[in-house]
């Protein structure tokens, strides 16, 4: 098959996942996780270009001679960032790195089973399972070497590693946290919040600055009055001593 003829196939390719592929929907706490998570690690790896990270959320991916399928989550490192319609395997010249799924509601196996026994077999190094219902964690890792079957990744101080983004994970306070060493990466609306707050210190701040100025400023005249009274004062003791 020719270079052209090769993207044609690839173009070809439907960018969308159909009804039947589906999984059922989840309601608005998957959607929340899905989209919160996607925000936090995108804004983290703009901020970072140096790291080649391309992100993902429910793109159509092609594996050679298997049925495609469309994670709730993905990253692929060392790729460019451009937009995609769909993930084809043989056309990027590499497969997933990580993976999640966000499970709220309906089908627990498909996800900690199936998916589980899937995802090794593709040889995806890392594959996360956030139940949003249970509030917890499960993570997986390809070993290094021997067969394609997950390792659970072990709990550390309450998070777990992801080496394939650099970063820790936890579930904290009914949120899914990210890591960066010991900085946790902040989702969108905690940003504002924070800068809300920072805005609302310096304006303190510049208020109380003003305050000290204008005290200050009262202070100096007050003297000065002072100072001119007390030179008035001293003028006429002279003329009278006079």
């Amino acid at each position: 098959m020719s270079v052209e003829e090769r993207e044609q196939v690839v173009a070809s390719l439907p960018g969308e996942v159909t009804w039947d592929e589906m999984a059922m929907p989840e309601g608005d706490r998957h959607l929340q996780a899905k989209v919160s998570a996607l925000d936090v690690l995108r804004g983290h790896f703009n901020r970072h270009r140096r790291h080649k990270l391309y992100l993902g959320a429910e793109l159509p991916v092609y594996y050679p001679d298997e049925r495609r399928f469309a994670p709730d989550l993905l990253a692929v490192r060392d790729v460019e960032r451009h937009e995609r319609d769909k993930w084809v395997v043989s056309a990027e010249g590499k497969g997933l790195d990580w993976v999640m799924e966000v499970h709220v509601g309906g089908d627990r196996k498909k996800d900690a089973e199936y998916n589980v026994r899937r995802y090794a077999r593709l040889g995806i190094p890392e594959y996360f399972i956030y139940d949003r219902k249970k509030e917890r964690l499960v993570a997986y890792r390809l070993p290094e070497s021997g067969p394609r079957k997950y390792e659970a990744i072990p709990l550390v101080r309450g998070r777990y590693r992801s080496e394939q983004l650099g970063l820790d994970l936890q579930v904290e306070e009914g949120r899914l946290r990210f890591w960066a060493g010991r900085r946790p990466l902040l989702e969108s609306d905690e940003r504002i919040a924070g800068l809300k707050r920072e805005a609302r210190q310096l304006r303190r701040r510049a208020a109380e600055e003003a305050r000290r100025v204008a005290e200050e400023a009262r202070r100096r005249e007050a003297a000065e009055r002072q100072l001119a009274k007390l030179r008035t004062e001293l003028k006429r003791l002279r003329t009278r001593g006079a």
